[in-house]
């Protein structure tokens, strides 16, 4: 008879798949904060367009902003930062920003967001 081969994982296949899977875990919790704060920018940008659209300046636009981000904790975006502009009968608002989550050291990720009332 043949040589029988053992199949499965080994114990440094094991540990490799272990780390990562870890190092993806890790990604995921230090991400999160960043994309809460863009689905919390993503709701108040609808909002302000609606309002905008019901007629208010954008002063008053970029107000309503600040209320709005304090209670929802967004600290990477502040009023100054919306492109506010009108298209015919629409309210366009519009923001760019990225935040750098640290990871482990000196290793960092970015994240490029793009926030638009455009596609609501």
């Amino acid at each position: 008879m043949g040589l029988k081969h053992q199949r499965g994982v080994s114990l440094i296949g094991l540990l490799l798949l272990g780390t990562i899977g870890a190092f993806v875990l890790l990604m995921v919790f230090r991400t999160v904060p960043a994309i809460t704060e863009y689905m919390a920018l993503q709701r108040i940008v609808g909002v302000l367009a609606t309002e905008g659209d019901n007629g208010a300046s954008p002063a008053e636009l970029r107000q309503s902003f600040s209320r709005r981000a304090q209670v929802d904790d967004v600290s990477s975006v502040a009023a100054t930062d919306l492109d506010i502009v009108r298209e015919g009968n629409q309210t366009v608002i519009e923001v760019d920003y990225e935040r750098v989550v640290p990871m482990v050291a000196n290793v960092s990720l970015l994240i490029e967001f793009h926030v638009s009332s455009r596609a609501r």
